[in-house]
């Protein structure tokens, strides 16, 4: 008999796929820069304008051309080689954070430059994620260890949250912004380097790829409008991205107004939320099956909705730590279990679509939200505001509820077609998802 994986074994098991590790390895180094540029381009922002609506403006411009370009980018990483893909937005967002930092090391930055620099981020990012999300399905050869990836993936990002922030608010309080940016631009070379050395056979060449783009684009959207599990999981994440994440463009008033504090304060917010996000992708890490995963999607998001409103009625640092902890837990763990369960089910040819249309719900939904939260917050003051979206997402998850059963049923062949489930499904019951 096969012995059964210890705990670590099963918490790492990707990382035996040589190019999965060179990825980890390299955009580990390269995320703690850019949870450091987070922090100092809102800080910067708040610093020069001392308004909530131009952080929301700021948010809104970095976000909306994924919402825009996404769907079209998903078709390309269906039909072109998605590691060169990878290779050329390392590249252009090296160059973006390095201009970014000359300008304010020259002291000529402005509100608007920040503006279309986030603009153009938001370009190459509406690129790159539907890219490294698909990707991720080549870098792990044996399909049984792609939740495990997955998870590794959602860990990775928000371990760099802890560390990142917390250096970006000791750079900014002792030495700037504009290092901010430079470290970053630095990092993007151990990314790049990583990719460079991988080695990853040929994609076969589907048929689709000879089709007209927008006929391709429409194709995909079909499928994932045909599909009630894909179709209701995207239209959560959708919601709970444009109603809740609005708290992280607010984060430097509420640590400025609410706190009363700085840098310093800022980027122990976002620690927290870092905190409660890597725990929860641990928990997901340590899983062995996607079965249950319907029902823990469904909990993460009512977690990340309470945790929103309690937290906007507290004026205590570390209450504040504990319970954006909270919700950051209860997000991570929404965002990553649904993940999962869409590259699970997945047509590998409809991949870069799909996962295109799970970064547009998820980041392109977010400058909607970035925009009405700054327009909110000014009016009514950030608090309220973030009570109103932790009250959107707790309604979401309600509507996904009631829609759970229906999901179940759809996907339980899916899962015994694939050998996932290896009985009868009438005697699963409610565990398949």
């Amino acid at each position: 008999m096969k012995p059964m994986p210890s705990p670590a074994g099963r918490l790492t098991r990707a990382l035996q796929h040589r190019n999965f590790r060179l990825f980890f390895g390299g955009q580990s180094i390269s995320l703690v820069g850019t949870w450091i540029t987070r922090v100092a381009t809102s800080w910067l922002v708040y610093r020069l304008t001392g308004s909530e609506l131009l952080l929301g403006v700021a948010g809104f411009a970095g976000q909306i051309p994924t919402l825009i370009i996404t769907p079209f980018a998903g078709v390309l990483v269906d039909r072109h080689d998605r590691r060169r893909i990878l290779l050329i937005t390392q590249v252009a967002s090296l160059l973006q954070s390095a201009l970014l930092a000359a300008l304010t090391f020259t002291n000529v930055i402005t509100v608007t430059q920040i503006i279309w620099l986030q603009v153009i981020q938001g370009v190459i990012n509406s690129f790159d994620t539907p890219a490294r999300q698909a990707f991720v399905s080549e870098m792990v050869e044996d399909r049984r260890d792609l939740p495990n990836a997955i998870a590794l993936n959602s860990s990775m990002v928000n371990g760099t949250r802890i560390i990142g922030p917390s250096i970006g608010g000791l750079l900014i309080a002792g030495f700037g912004e504009a290092w901010c940016f430079t470290v970053d631009a630095i990092s993007y070379i151990a990314v790049i380097a990583s990719i460079v050395a991988m080695r990853v056979p040929p994609r076969a060449r589907h048929e689709a790829a000879e089709m007209h783009l927008l006929d391709e684009l429409h194709h995909g959207w079909k499928y994932v409008l045909h599909s009630i599990p894909i179709r209701s999981a995207l239209l959560l994440v959708a919601i709970v991205s444009m109603a809740g994440t609005p708290y992280t463009v607010l984060m430097p008033a509420i640590a400025a107004q609410v706190l009363h504090g700085g840098p310093n304060t800022l980027g122990l917010l976002m620690t927290a939320t870092g905190v409660g996000a890597l725990a929860g992708a641990l928990y997901l890490a340590q899983r062995e099956s996607v079965l249950g995963l319907g029902r823990i999607i469904m909990w993460a998001s009512i977690v990340f909705g309470i945790g929103l409103v309690i937290f906007s009625l507290t004026t205590s640092l570390w209450f504040a730590f504990l319970m954006l902890a909270i919700a950051g837990c209860g997000f991570m763990i929404h965002l990553a279990a649904t993940n999962t369960v869409l590259q699970t089910i997945v047509e590998e040819r409809l991949r870069g679509r799909v996962m295109s249309f799970y970064t547009m719900a998820f980041f392109g939904t977010v400058p909607i939200g970035s925009l009405l939260g700054g327009i909110l917050a000014d009016r009514f003051g950030a608090m309220r505001t973030v009570m109103v979206t932790g009250i959107v997402c707790l309604a979401g998850s309600a509507w996904f509820a009631y829609k759970l059963p229906a999901i179940r049923a759809v996907i339980r062949p899916i899962y015994r077609e694939r050998g996932i489930i290896t009985v009868p499904a009438v005697d699963t019951g409610s565990k398949t998802l």
